[in-house]
């Protein structure tokens, strides 16, 4: 079992690369030439992350280790130019930029081998590279995004998304809905639920012992007293009071053309916003390509990119590994929950 403060031992990070055919790959093999603290373990086909390194120019030694050894074992870093390996095999060859639905499987097999090896106790956390949605549809899985996918692979319920990059993190109450039916998701049961998740979260994965939290309204201005809409007179200032009343920190509802300033933020952990385009367009003017996903309301750790696969990009090198660098760093600094449980292990 690996030890829940992360200063005490080297960290075993696990990457899943996401689509064979994007820039995952290319991103896990420019990473491995500098030395790093802890261990970065990659569950991938290993003859794709050689075949990426050659045509990247770059040396690329793997080791490679099987579920035994890793349960065996305690973390280790690796010298510059080398990756540990847990093999998964590609069902077809790849081509950089060209999407296979032949290799669907393998994408969810790679996540799939990560949700063990975190619920069990051999790694401190999962980070993620780029998945196409798109493609693993093709192959007649349905597949709505990663987070989903790792919750119901994890037996939990609906996590919370939060990014973050340098100086701000922000939480979002709905994720991919369309404009129109947002509205009828802002309801006081799920408010407090996932700004209860959001509080412990920020207390308990990341050590911020009494965070604040700025809630934005759904509405232009937070509904100017119920003149552009009600939701926040009948529904978010309701639940804002009565978790108040339990102790969490939330200021708002706040309109959100004047919360992303300094005179709120500076005094602020977090921001929680109603809707998708309403918190990230700002976060991602202020650190795009350093800026990570995190997922809360998960048994396991886990971190992922805050780009797509840049298919154009794949095999190229023009690349820039800021954000995967960023989502390692995050998950090496955060807290594991506790206790981590086998039984949440579903059987395939």
């Amino acid at each position: 079992m690996l030890a829940n403060d992360p200063s005490e031992t080297t960290r075993r990070l696990l990457i899943t690369p996401g689509e064979p055919a994007g820039i995952g790959p290319d991103l896990t093999v420019l990473l491995a030439q500098t030395a790093q603290a802890d261990e970065y373990l990659v569950i991938a086909d290993p003859d794709l992350l050689q075949a990426r390194a050659t045509t990247l120019g770059k040396n690329l030694r793997l080791h490679l280790v099987d579920a035994a050894q890793l349960a065996a074992e305690p973390a280790r870093a690796c010298a510059p130019g080398e990756l540990r390996c847990l093999p998964v095999e590609l069902a077809a060859a790849v081509t950089p930029g060209q999407t296979n639905p032949a290799n669907a499987r393998y994408v969810l097999n790679c996540l799939d081998r990560a949700v063990d090896l975190c619920l069990q106790g051999h790694a401190h956390a999962l980070v993620t590279g780029p998945v196409h949605k798109a493609v693993i549809n093709q192959a007649g899985i349905a597949f709505t995004g990663h987070t989903e996918y790792l919750a119901q692979r994890c037996g939990s319920g609906e996590p919370l998304m939060m990014l973050a990059t340098p100086g701000l993190r922000v939480a979002l109450a709905t994720t991919h809905l369309p404009l129109r039916e947002v509205a009828d998701q802002i309801t006081q049961p799920r408010l407090t639920r996932l700004l209860r998740m959001l509080h412990e979260g920020l207390q308990n994965r990341l050590g911020i012992n009494q965070p604040h939290i700025l809630v934005t309204g759904l509405n232009p201005h937070a509904g100017e007293e119920g003149h552009l809409g009600r939701e926040e007179l009948d529904i978010i200032i309701p639940a804002l009071e009565a978790l108040r009343r339990q102790g969490l920190n939330l200021t708002g509802p706040l309109p959100a053309d004047t919360l992303f300033t300094h005179k709120h933020l500076d005094s602020a952990d977090a921001v929680f916003a109603m809707y998708h385009d309403q918190g990230l367009p700002v976060l991602k003017h202020m650190g795009f390509g350093n800026a990570v996903n995190i997922t809360l309301g998960l048994p396991i750790l886990r971190t992922s990119v805050d780009h797509g696969t840049a298919l154009e990009l794949a095999g190229t090198g023009k690349i820039d590994t800021g954000s995967l660098d960023y989502a390692l760093n995050i998950a090496s600094q955060m807290r594991l929950p506790a206790p981590l449980e086998t039984s949440h292990v579903q059987a395939r």
